[in-house]
């Protein structure tokens, strides 16, 4: 077999549906004669924006592939690619490179050393025979710990370069999760027992550990405020009780209150970092955080808590802590606390109803997201913005009900990533439809 042969089978054994592309590489023929579909656009960096949004709706289950030439495509992706790195993207990059007897020559494009610091991995395939090494290594990485976009470069003489059949030894590589270290589980939720004003602080990693159900029974045990990031949206349901909303560079006026007021701020899946898809968390506050990344911990705050895992596994264990302490009572029901959020998202909304109905012309933005929030069959909607004014001015108001029906970002800044995301959301809800951009 060729070695775009041997590239397309093993892309077909990790599922891979569709090819997110842009012509001038010869893998796309291959890839589509093993029964990937490819899906063409117009310009490399909405290309990798398509196969974020598509890894995004999917949950990461479906891995977006993304193919380009070498040279100028792998150029013309970056924006892309950092921005999937920004926002923790599994995303797959096969560029095409230079033939291996001219690398180093000009106009030769060091892809390997351009993108290593917007990848989890970047790295050249040197070899036919490495190539199932190392795609297994690819889809390790982009399916374990902290996610993120891999690339592997394959020199242009690699495509077409011979490769024994019975050289093919492959399988489907699974990601690896851990729980937390039951010690840090125990007194983390001793911690959060203790505490008289505690909001819950999820992050995206919820979203892609699939506990939103976990989250919500651990929040209804132990009573407490939920609120999510802009990249978190859609985490937690937004009309449950305990739902404080958003919390970023613009927030509800019920996260704003009580973060304030809170005492202890639980993160899970979060990095406690500030930016633009995160609100600033107040000094002074009792700090416990549940993440993948150790690199997220003790960063701009100092924890009392950590616990490294998967947020799904973390937060099964902490239900399981809270039930073992309070003799399976958990908090008891606190009803002055669902009055609160209910007192102040009612006082929030008043004061922003007038832009929010206005009739003015030319309309203003606000209007223009409530009425589509009240047309929109919203549990079945996925939606998301663009960078800047967009952001800050949906994400707040959007009243997000399911996981995964909100796409946020804003941790980069590409103006106009919010098309090429919903497109790649698209395609996962067509059949037998290519879509061009």
């Amino acid at each position: 077999m060729r070695g775009n042969t041997v590239l397309a089978k093993l892309l077909k054994i990790e599922g891979t549906k569709y090819l997110f592309c842009y012509p001038a590489n010869t893998l796309i023929e291959a890839a589509a004669i093993e029964g990937i579909e490819p899906i063409m656009s117009r310009t490399e960096r909405t290309t990798v924006n398509m196969a974020d949004g598509y890894s995004r709706v999917t949950n990461g289950n479906s891995i977006g592939v993304v193919v380009t030439q070498s040279g100028p495509g792998i150029e013309n992706a970056f924006g892309g690619v950092a921005q999937a790195y920004a926002e923790s993207t599994p995303v797959l990059i096969l560029p095409g490179g230079t033939a291996r007897n001219r690398i180093g020559q000009s106009p030769d494009f060091d892809a390997i050393a351009a993108y290593r610091l917007v990848t989890k991995w970047a790295a050249q395939i040197n070899q036919t025979s490495r190539m199932p090494e190392m795609m297994r290594r690819a889809f390790t990485f982009l399916r374990s710990g902290r996610l993120g976009p891999v690339m592997l470069q394959v020199p242009g003489d690699l495509d077409q370069e011979e490769i024994p059949e019975d050289s093919l030894k492959y399988f489907k590589v699974n990601g690896v999760k851990s729980s937390g270290n039951p010690q840090d589980i125990a007194d983390a939720v001793k911690t959060l027992l203790a505490s008289h004003n505690p909001v819950i602080y999820a992050g995206q990693g919820v979203l892609w550990a699939e506990a939103s159900n976990e989250l919500v029974e651990f929040a209804e045990l132990v009573n407490a405020p939920v609120m999510t990031t802009n990249t978190g949206k859609s985490a937690f349901p937004e009309n449950h009780p305990l739902s404080i909303g958003t919390g970023a560079n613009t927030m509800t006026k019920m996260v704003r209150h009580f973060l304030d007021k809170s005492d202890l701020v639980f993160g899970v899946g979060c990095s406690f970092t500030t930016n633009l898809a995160s609100v600033a968390v107040p000094p002074g506050k009792t700090l416990i955080q549940c993440t993948v990344d150790e690199k997220d911990l003790n960063k701009e705050h100092q924890l009392n808590h950590a616990i490294i895992g998967d947020a799904k596994l973390v937060l099964t264990q902490l239900i399981e802590e809270v039930k073992k302490q309070t003799d399976n009572k958990g908090i008891e029901d606190n009803r002055g606390l669902l009055q609160e959020i209910k007192s102040i998202k009612d006082e929030w909304l008043d004061e922003w109803m007038p832009l929010l109905t206005s009739d003015e012309i030319p309309i203003n933005p606000y209007r223009i997201i409530w009425d589509l929030m009240h047309t929109a069959d919203v549990a079945n909607t996925i939606i998301t913005h663009d960078s800047g004014s967009p952001r800050d001015q949906i994400s707040p108001f959007w009243e997000s009900l399911t996981p995964l029906s909100y796409i946020g970002w804003g941790k980069s800044h590409g103006l106009g990533t919010g098309l090429g995301l919903i497109i790649g959301a698209l395609i996962m809800y067509i059949t037998g439809l290519l879509i061009a951009v």
